[in-house]
């Protein structure tokens, strides 16, 4: 009897589209052309301690075998799964930036996320080092292909308007 879990299957699909938008490639409800995108509600949010990382990490290997650019917006988290795109909000001036996460850590005890240095530098944190934020989860997980591109139109979105 395969109809019973086929429909399950797509009843829990269903449910957890049911807070999410359809974005085009600009990251609007109205563009339709290219590949599709989903702007959620935060699926999970966590409030801690983030550090970042650069300097001797350049060129290294991440977690999931990516060179680490200190120019890219990504982040290293503990159990997230890669690719997954989420929004860290500095809790001290309220700047945000999305993020892909695409390495493991941190591993200082207290700490909740690892960015890239061009992340903290969107939050204001370099000089700081560390910084108290709010880690929101944007669901679904997508291909890396669309969240690099996702991250991208939405900083050029906020950066001409």
């Amino acid at each position: 009897m395969k109809f019973p879990s086929i429909l399950a299957t797509v009843l829990i699909v269903l449910s957890s589209l049911t807070s999410c938008q359809a974005l085009g490639t600009r990251g609007d409800s109205k563009t339709v052309t290219g590949p599709r995108l989903f702007a959620c509600a935060p699926k999970s949010v966590e409030t801690g301690i983030a550090s970042y990382y650069g300097g001797r990490w350049i060129g290294r290997k991440t977690a999931n075998g990516e060179r680490y650019r200190a120019g890219d917006i990504t982040a290293a988290h503990k159990t997230l799964p890669f690719n997954t795109i989420v929004r860290v909000t500095s809790l001290s001036n309220n700047k945000t930036v999305l993020v892909r996460i695409n390495n493991r850590g941190p591993f200082i005890r207290g700490r909740i996320i690892d960015l890239s240095m061009e992340a903290a530098r969107e939050l204001d944190m370099v000089s700081a080092g560390i910084r108290r934020v709010k880690v929101e989860v944007l669901e679904p997980v997508v291909p890396k292909e669309h969240a690099l591109e996702y991250i991208a139109n939405q900083r050029r979105a906020s950066s001409s308007g």
